[in-house]
């Protein structure tokens, strides 16, 4: 139990006759009681393993958050590019209708021929415009299956071995992919 130091009448306190003032002093604080020790738990147990653990958890999420915003970008580019392909397969026949209707035109005067010739080259500068392109071939070139679908052979003494003789429908390309292979006659 404690002793209150200050619980004694002033005049028991400090003799002032007797003792001087240092050593009065001193009296009061040995008759004070002696604080209990410290006692010295166990130091806290540290937080760096789990700081650790939480930072790692948290850079590792970071890191699978910027993957899935890059991986969803390249498919949202993707599928763009999927949408052009698909609806310029389906407008690819109008275009082919378009040069026929050219080609079989005799006079190229008449203004219904000048109307069709500005709706083909419209269609042209649109697939242009969208990033698709005819597939250039030349008749004596080589044959390339990635390029080309052949649909007749044919013997001729002009043209070398698999050479294209006659392209008898346009291909078309949008950024190294194939949208539709162009149709040739093939020599053998």
């Amino acid at each position: 139990m404690k002793k209150n130091v200050f619980s004694k009448k002033p005049e028991e306190e400090l003799d002032v006759s007797d003792k001087s003032l240092e050593d009065q002093e001193a009296s009061v604080v040995e008759e004070a009681e002696e604080p209990a020790p410290i006692e010295i738990l166990d130091a806290p147990p540290t937080h760096d393993a789990k700081y650790n653990e939480m930072l790692d958890k948290y850079q590792r999420c970071l890191a699978e958050f910027d993957n899935y915003r890059k991986r969803t970008s390249k498919e949202m580019a993707a599928r763009y590019d999927d949408g052009i392909r698909a609806a310029c397969e389906k407008l690819l026949p109008i275009v082919d209708n378009f040069e026929r209707a050219l080609a079989a035109c005799d006079n190229k005067e008449d203004s219904f021929f000048k109307g069709i010739e500005m709706i083909a080259r419209q269609f042209d500068n649109t697939l242009d415009e969208m990033g698709v392109k005819p597939i250039a071939i030349e008749p004596g070139g080589a044959f390339d299956t990635n390029l080309h679908y052949a649909v007749a052979h044919t013997e001729d003494e002009n043209f070398g071995e698999n050479a294209v003789a006659e392209v008898l429908q346009k291909g078309y390309i949008h950024r190294e992919r194939v949208i539709r292979p162009a149709m040739v006659k093939v020599v053998n």
